[in-house]
């Protein structure tokens, strides 16, 4: 309904000759000023010079008169906002749209024609994932989700890790515990990988190849059956929230073909690369960052910084149309300066959007459970899985805003009842589907072309249809914020008047038409919560 009158209004403004200014529509906090507000009288009248008044009265005068079937009526109250009914007759009727809708119903398309990349989750193979890895790969899953909902070609890529120093340090942990079931006295390496996990890949190495590598200096091989072992345990936890992704991309691949030397290269021709005390630095203060940063060290090591710069560069260079970087606050301090060196070498870092989730605590009995990824004191994400469900660590994990700090209370995850918001939004459907079959047994007619909406007319079922016709809206919001806590927080909202509806009206009724337009409601509440659910891949349960 608010994407319907922001059209109408933009209509307005064209026909008046005013200033194609942006409208927005919202909720008034008083219900009794109307359905509907608009400042964009305000708004114009500082582009045209006018008193916000005149022009809130001319554009009331020019809507009532253009779309009188959309229209009940319009207040303008001072200092020019324009207060709108919306005709009940016409919101009820909408109905009809969803229904036919199904599926589609909310479906854009905006991104037809356009590709876009999403990058998520992206952990190293040194460990199971944990909760605080589930929090990104939940995130990227139902952001993906939401620029496909909007008509987007998009890819899921996840970007590793299998070099380097932390590798070194796995493969080290791998081999002392092989040296330590052959039965040696071993000096675990200082910030060793620890856990169980480590001396599984430990036996699985001793049972192929027995105690031929007890005098190897050799880490190769430590490492490549670690990678292989922890990678199968991290796809099979992402099997299990059903996340799936079009590409693996290898950062070794970026020193491999030369990319990492190109990216140096063409920053030192830019004079913004130089050495000092050994290391190689990125002029970063020379184009207006706080301070300059090493990108290789005096060991010869790459920061981290230097092959994301270089990632990145990969990433323009396929051509998407938009660029997505699902990140922990981890990575805060680092990405600013890889986007600044990406500029520099004149690609659009415009099309790169990064977006930082705040860490995940989790809360049992009112306590911080706690956790250390290097000792191994940590949940491993399979195992929150197995203690609560899919569906509610999917939810759990997006009923807060990506930027806030998440408690993730195990107490009222494990909760069965309605106080859990899933299966509060779960009860919703599955009471949706019930009512529909008790329906379809007693040889209620659902066909749409017999249905008088009118006879909808209480004000429960009118807010319930308003809130179903703004379900279009929430996604075209989510797709500018790419913030999927907004689709949790209006389906549980969406359920929450629903289960009003429930208790205080009956569906099924003497009156035959009264019935048939009330199951044709129903019909609509059900496949916006569906098509909502399936966005935030949760499942709809039509039995609890």
């Amino acid at each position: 309904m608010k994407l319907e009158l922001k059209a109408a209004l933009e209509h307005i403004l064209n026909l008046l000759k005013l200033p194609a200014l942006q409208v927005v529509i919202e909720l008034p906090k008083n219900p009794n000023f109307g359905d509907f507000s608009s400042n964009i009288a305000m708004k114009l009248s500082r582009e045209v010079k006018s008193e916000p008044i005149e022009i809130a009265e001319n554009i009331k005068e020019s809507l009532t008169l253009e779309y009188p079937n959309l229209i009940e009526s319009i207040d303008v109250v001072r200092p020019g906002f324009l207060n709108i009914n919306v005709n009940k007759k016409y919101i009820c009727s909408k109905i009809e749209t969803i229904i036919k809708s199904g599926d589609l119903f909310g479906y854009s398309k905006y991104g037809k024609g356009k590709r876009a990349l999403v990058e998520f989750v992206s952990a190293n193979p040194t460990g199971p994932l944990t909760v605080g890895h589930g929090r990104g790969a939940i995130l990227g899953d139902v952001i993906s989700n939401i620029l496909k909902w909007n008509g987007y070609s998009v890819e899921r890529e996840y970007y590793y890790n299998n070099a380097g120093r932390q590798m070194e340090k796995l493969g080290l942990s791998v081999q002392a515990r092989y040296l330590e079931l052959l039965g040696d006295k071993i000096d675990f390496p200082e910030d060793g990988y620890e856990g169980t996990y480590i001396k599984n890949i430990a036996q699985e190495v001793l049972n192929e190849f027995g105690d031929q590598l007890r005098d190897s200096k050799d880490l190769l091989l430590f490492k490549e059956v670690a990678e292989e072992y922890i990678f199968s345990i991290i796809k099979q936890t992402l099997k299990k929230l059903d996340i799936k992704f079009n590409n693996y991309f290898n950062e070794k691949s970026l020193f491999q073909d030369g990319s990492i030397d190109q990216i140096v290269e063409i920053l030192s021709d830019k004079n913004l690369i130089y050495k000092k005390d050994g290391a190689t630095w990125f002029k970063a203060s020379a184009i207006g960052k706080e301070q300059d940063r090493v990108i290789i060290k005096s060991t010869g090591e790459p920061t981290y910084r230097l092959p994301d710069i270089a990632y990145h560069r990969n990433k323009l260079e396929r051509g998407y149309d938009l660029i997505i970087d699902v990140l922990g606050a981890d990575h805060m301090d680092a990405f600013p300066d890889v986007l600044a060196a990406v500029e520099q070498m004149d690609y659009p870092i415009k099309k790169i959007k990064v977006l930082i989730h705040q860490f995940v605590t989790l809360i049992k009995e009112g306590k911080p459970v706690k956790m250390s990824t290097r000792k191994a004191q940590f949940v491993m994400l399979d195992n929150l899985i197995e203690d609560v469900g899919i569906d509610v660590v999917r939810y759990f994990f997006l009923m807060r805003g990506m930027n806030s700090h998440l408690n993730f209370d195990l107490d009222l995850a494990r909760d069965e009842s309605d106080e859990n918001p899933v299966y509060y939004l779960q009860y919703a459907n599955a009471r949706l589907s019930n009512i529909l079959k008790n329906a379809i047994e007693l040889g209620y007619d659902l066909n749409l072309n017999k249905t008088d909406f009118t006879l909808l007319s209480i004000d429960l079922e009118i807010d319930i249809i308003k809130t179903l016709l703004d379900f279009p809206f929430i996604i075209e919001k989510i797709l500018d914020s790419l913030e999927p806590q907004g689709l949790a927080i209006y389906l549980n909202n969406l359920a929450g008047k629903f289960h009003r509806y429930y208790a205080k009206e009956r569906v099924l009724t003497n009156n035959n038409d009264l019935t048939a337009a009330r199951l044709q409601l129903i019909r609509s509440i059900q496949i916006v919560i569906k098509n909502g659910l399936k966005i935030l891949n949760i499942s709809a349960p039509d039995r609890m």
